[in-house]
């Protein structure tokens, strides 16, 4: 018996496809919100047959649309937003609206309802806070406004303060989810993500790109295992109310990462350090080390990382490889 219908926003997303497979897997049925404007509808193949899954594109803008499928749903989990480094950079505009008004509006459905409600924030409301293990209660630390980069790590502090507030005031069954570095199959490189980027560079012989001087560090968790964790939290009742840092405390250097990718593919790549100011313009800033603080969600869940990076490095070369055959076989005679 299906446990529930669970919406998904940026069900077509790399994190939010994985999310509905295992969904469907377990028993639940499934309604997606995606607008495909990030995700691919391919990222849903393994789904698209399955009787209780539902797809809707569309945007967590359009109210009316929100408010129908949240009425239809028990449990929302709100992936959608606009991502990765380069995306924001280049469109803070369409990037605030549709972080903090698309949250603001699945989030007043969501009370309207009475749904309990995931949101998905992100490791970047840290800001450039490069403490030891950030902790949910680490202090936020942001350059100036004018600088474009702090434009996200903004918008989805607003989102987190939104869900607090609904639970606090008006007894919105919430959790804010804070995703660091999720990786593995399906994830774009065409947003500044940097291993899919760094592996098809490698794939392609092509020098790898990174960008400072690559001692920053950072720490990278599969995409199963952060959907584990998802599950898990929706189903545990002292989450409600709670913020919960997800992510693999594996901490490594870009640079470090970079060889270790050409390893990994037997590349004959070199790798080359670009300027921050060269990848995306000047007044770029950036944070040395980011790694989370666990405790928590292992308490909560008992939840910790499975599979390593070499697992995700594996699974992330195979992918690019057999995209490369494909795009080959592509090209003209």
């Amino acid at each position: 018996m299906p446990r529930g219908t669970i919406l998904v926003t940026g069900g077509a997303g790399f994190i939010g496809s994985h999310l509905v497979d295992a969904l469907l897997a377990r028993g639940d049925r499934v309604v997606v919100l995606d607008n495909l404007s990030t995700g691919r509808i391919a990222n849903l193949d393994q789904a698209s047959t399955h009787p209780d899954l539902h797809f809707v594109q569309g945007s967590v803008l359009d109210e009316l649309v929100v408010d129908e499928l949240v009425h239809r749903c028990d449990t929302v989990v709100h992936l959608a937003a606009a991502v990765g480094v380069k995306l924001i950079v280049e469109q803070p505009l369409k990037s605030l609206t549709t972080n903090i008004r698309g949250s603001e509006i699945v989030i007043e459905a969501a009370h309207r309802y009475r749904r309990k409600i995931l949101i998905a924030s992100t490791s970047e409301v840290y800001g450039k806070n490069s403490r030891g293990p950030l902790s949910e209660d680490a202090d936020r630390i942001l350059g100036s406004p004018a600088v474009v980069r702090w434009a996200y790590s903004t918008a989805k502090a607003v989102d987190e303060i939104l869900a607090n507030a609904y639970h606090r005031e008006r007894s919105l069954p919430s959790m804010v989810v804070r995703l660091f570095n999720v990786v593995g199959p399906r994830q774009s490189p065409a947003y500044g993500m940097v291993i899919p980027r760094l592996v098809r560079q490698a794939v392609r012989e092509q020098p790898l790109t990174v960008y400072g001087d690559g001692s920053q560090t950072r720490c990278f968790a599969h995409v199963t295992d952060v959907v584990a964790a998802l599950i898990g939290l929706l189903d545990c009742e002292a989450a409600i109310g709670e913020t919960v840092n997800v992510g693999s405390p594996a901490e490594i250097s870009i640079l470090d990462l970079a060889w270790r990718i050409v390893k990994a593919t037997q590349s004959t790549s070199d790798v080359r350090l670009v300027p921050y100011e060269t990848a995306y313009g000047a007044g770029f800033e950036d944070m040395t080390r980011r790694v989370p603080d666990i405790g928590k969600l292992n308490r909560m869940i008992g939840w910790s990382p499975t599979r390593t990076l070499d697992d995700i490095l594996r699974e992330t070369v195979a992918e690019a490889r057999a995209e490369e055959v494909a795009r080959t076989q592509m090209l003209p005679a």
